[in-house]
This record gives structure tokens, C-alpha cells and sequence, in this order.
């Protein structure tokens, strides 16, 4: 059972969560956590390759830096962060 992080760190091993499923969509890929029914919206493919790839790294920070702009960067990092706010990322 995972436990929802208070705060999330990009220098820790991520990766989706094993109650979410991802099923693409056009603008990205809809996540559904089977566990407490939440549907979240992941509004980019770079966000949803980047979900999908976390568990492949050492940490979300050198997924984030494989997956993510350069300038875009905080833009993902934040993403991460509000998608295990909302238990569809866990920590390793």
C-alpha cells in the first residue's frame, strides 16, 4: 500500500503507481487510480513518456532531465510533484 509523500523529491526513485492505469488520449493520456477512483488529466505526451520512463532512473530528477526541456524543466518537475499529490506517482 503506497503512502502519500507530504512533500515530493525529485532526488528519489519514482514511478507510476501500481494501482494507476494511463490510457492515451489525443491530448496525452488519462491516469485512473483503481485504488481511490481519482481520473487525473496528463495534458502532454512528454508528460506521459516521462511517467511511463520514471521507474527506468535513479531519480525523477534524472528522468526529468532525459524526458523534459531544458527550459521546461520546473514546468515537469511541478507536474510530478501534483501527480503524487494525487497517488498516481509512488516512490520506489
Amino acid at each position: 500500500m503506497s503512502t502519500v509523500p507530504t512533500q515530493f523529491d525529485a532526488s528519489a526513485p519514482w514511478q507510476l503507481d501500481a494501482q494507476v492505469s494511463l490510457r492515451d488520449e489525443e491530448f496525452g493520456a488519462l491516469a485512473y487510480h483503481h485504488g481511490n477512483r481519482r481520473l487525473v488529466f496528463l495534458k502532454s505526451r512528454t508528460l506521459v513518456d516521462l511517467v511511463r520512463g520514471l521507474e527506468k532512473y535513479e531519480s525523477a530528477t534524472a528522468a526529468l532531465e532525459h524526458f523534459s526541456p531544458a527550459r521546461e524543466l520546473h514546468q515537469y518537475e511541478s507536474a510530478l510533484a501534483s501527480l503524487a499529490r494525487s497517488e498516481v506517482l509512488s516512490e520506489r
